[in-house]
């Protein structure tokens, strides 16, 4: 027997589950339709919730920086990785977001790798939300703190964990997600605030699909609720509305200088290329400029969202653009996938790991890219697959 053979098992496992991915493959640029496979769909997948991935002004400005200050930086940054084009990104990017400082990562992923480890140790405890992404479980993984989950977006359960455990530990985190990546609901920032506030603990959320989506020309859920300087750290991605890649950690100056030295993606890994930095850049120019593109987000989702329930479909708990259909079994979601691309719609199945057993789904991601009449052929084809495989 093979010492690999336990893999192929546990693939062929995943398989007669319905939970192994098929990859599909895209050869064309982001935006409502896409080439998948060598097939034009309408796209309901990407996390290019403005229409960003491919925007003319994007594209100029990386081409410009790249002709000006070539492609990769060939350090991390604190050697010599560190160009202009990160130093400007970062300051536009925390007046963008109204605090004190903010520095950049390779991805939200990375983010979440360098900041909780900075902040907490073996010592100290993280009280985390059950339904936080990976990257935020990774992260509290790495730091070595205890970790202590609370029910998801319940305050409650928050604060009897924090009163049961507090005293057992030097220091301690409370960590969110702002907007929660499958179910689109939002957390009850104002509260855990509070909490936050009476115990003295620091609290951190990660914005990633808050970041262009949220707030005033998308600046947030920080701003979503008016709560500038009152949270200690802000996590956020680039590489969803902003259209790019990369990751952000905004908050109070004393965390930023910490994590320039402590922060180990920061210190040891390539800083992020010159057009991705000067492509993010573009973004938040044009998000200064006009909140024309998150206005149109929002009543792209409003219309879908309306007209899905109006067909029977259960959309979940969902506040965001993000509209999960709710489906149950890993199977059926995968052959409602598979029936939807048949039918010239490009949206995944989702089922476990990444939600738990019992709540497959097809996660559609509403962009501004969308037209009325993208969204109603989506409309009419999620509708005749309902109706084919008896959900509706």
């Amino acid at each position: 027997m093979s010492k690999t053979d336990w893999i192929q098992q546990e693939i062929d496992s995943l398989k007669s589950q319905g939970l192994y991915n098929n990859i599909r493959t895209i050869s064309s640029p982001q935006g409502a339709w896409l080439t998948v496979d060598g097939k034009k769909v309408l796209n309901f997948c990407s996390n290019n919730y403005l229409g960003l991935a491919n925007h003319p002004a994007l594209i100029a400005a990386a081409k410009k920086a790249t002709d000006d200050l070539g492609l990769g930086p060939a350090a991390v940054r604190s050697i010599a990785g560190t160009m202009n084009v990160h130093i400007e990104l970062e300051k536009r990017l925390a007046q963008f977001k109204g605090v004190e400082a903010a520095i950049t990562f390779q991805s939200g992923f990375t983010a979440n790798l360098a900041v909780i480890p900075a902040l907490v140790t073996k010592e100290d405890v993280i009280f985390s939300d059950k339904l936080n992404h990976a990257s935020i479980i990774d992260g509290c993984r790495l730091s070595g703190a205890k970790i202590i989950a609370y029910e998801h977006n319940d305050v409650k359960s928050l604060e009897e964990q924090i009163k049961a455990n507090l005293s057992q530990y030097r220091r301690a985190m409370i960590i969110t997600d702002g907007v929660f990546s499958m179910d689109g609901d939002i957390a009850p920032l104002p509260d855990i605030y509070e909490v936050a506030k009476k115990y003295d603990i620091l609290l951190m959320v990660d914005d990633a699909h808050g970041e262009g989506v949220l707030g005033n020309g998308g600046r947030g859920i920080v701003d979503h609720f008016g709560l500038h300087g009152k949270v200690d750290v802000e996590v956020g991605t680039m590489s969803k509305a902003f259209g790019v890649v990369g990751g952000i950690v905004a908050g109070k100056s004393v965390i930023i200088e910490w994590l320039r030295q402590r922060g180990r993606p920061f210190l040891f890994s390539s800083a992020v290329t010159v057009p991705d930095a000067a492509a993010c850049l573009a973004a938040v120019d044009l998000l200064e400029d006009s909140t024309q593109l998150v206005d149109k987000l929002w009543e792209n989702a409003k219309y879908f969202k309306a007209e899905m329930k109006t067909l029977g479909f259960n959309t979940g708990v969902s506040e965001t653009p993000i509209t999960p259909v709710m489906l149950g079994e890993a199977p059926l979601a995968q052959q409602f996938s598979r029936e939807l691309f048949d039918a010239g719609v490009f949206a995944m199945a989702i089922g476990f790991p990444t939600v738990p057993q019992g709540k497959a789904r097809i996660r559609v991601m509403i962009s501004a890219s969308h037209s009325k009449d993208d969204l109603n052929k989506g409309l009419e084809a999620f509708k005749n697959v309902g109706k084919n495989l008896g959900v509706i």
